[in-house]
């Protein structure tokens, strides 16, 4: 369900398939409904402003709802890009941060996200909202253990790094690998003991005390630029 005329756009420019459009008699008065229902397959199904409020799940929808058809898949979803990062969630469960992780993801350059099972799914309405459109173009792979991981990536030989909050080398002066696998733990449980056993490497971010660690979503943008910029350098 994609939710607000911005996911609408992006769900358009990306040729996602739309089953249903809902738009209030408002939104499609307005120079930007107009723009996009131009832009449909189809003519949208008018909708009265109180039913409309009562199917969608965001506070503001702005009166524009769509259904679309956007199918998940297993590790097989990765593609196989050598010298660009990937991201492994564990147990996520807040779709917002999955969102703000995919965001943060593709706006790093990263191949691909893959979520552990049990995670959210990343076709929650909260999850595609927070991730801005991000989730309907970045390679997503759900159901996802480890081993299934590893085995799709196992020709580019990935370094699976974890985010340590204490202990870990340091991001700014770590040997970071060509390509990087990063696993990142829900907030507060933080990664598996088999997740941590897997890694090659543990990757701490300094901070200044008494503060102790950062919001998942922080610190994994941190390490995924930090890779970026020495790409670009290079």
């Amino acid at each position: 369900m994609l939710e607000g005329p911005h996911l609408v756009a992006e769900a358009l420019a990306t040729g996602l398939p739309l089953l249903q459009v809902l738009a209030t008699p408002v939104f499609l008065a307005s120079a930007e409904g107009g723009r996009i229902a131009r832009a449909l397959p189809f003519p949208p199904l008018e909708v009265a402003p109180e039913l409309f409020d009562d199917l969608t799940d965001a506070d503001a929808p702005r009166g524009l709802l769509a259904v679309a058809r956007l199918p998940r898949s297993g590790p097989i979803a990765l593609p196989l890009q050598e010298g660009r990062p990937y991201l492994y969630l564990d147990g996520l469960q807040d779709p917002g941060n999955l969102g703000a992780l995919a965001r943060v993801a593709e706006a790093a350059g990263a191949a691909g996200l893959a979520l552990s099972p049990g995670s959210v799914h990343p076709n929650h309405p909260r999850a595609l909202r927070a991730s801005a459109g991000s989730l309907l173009r970045l390679p997503v792979a759900v159901e996802a253990t480890p081993e299934a991981v590893a085995q799709r990536l196992a020709p580019l030989h990935p370094c699976w790094a974890a985010l340590d909050p204490h202990g870990g080398a340091s991001v700014w002066t770590a040997r970071l690998p060509e390509t990087l696998l990063l696993a990142v733990g829900a907030e507060g449980p933080g990664l598996s003991p088999e997740l941590l056993a897997r890694s090659d490497l543990r990757l701490t971010i300094p901070l200044e005390p008494p503060v102790e660690s950062l919001n998942a979503t922080v610190a994994a943008a941190l390490v995924l630029f930090e890779v970026r910029r020495r790409r670009s350098v290079i």
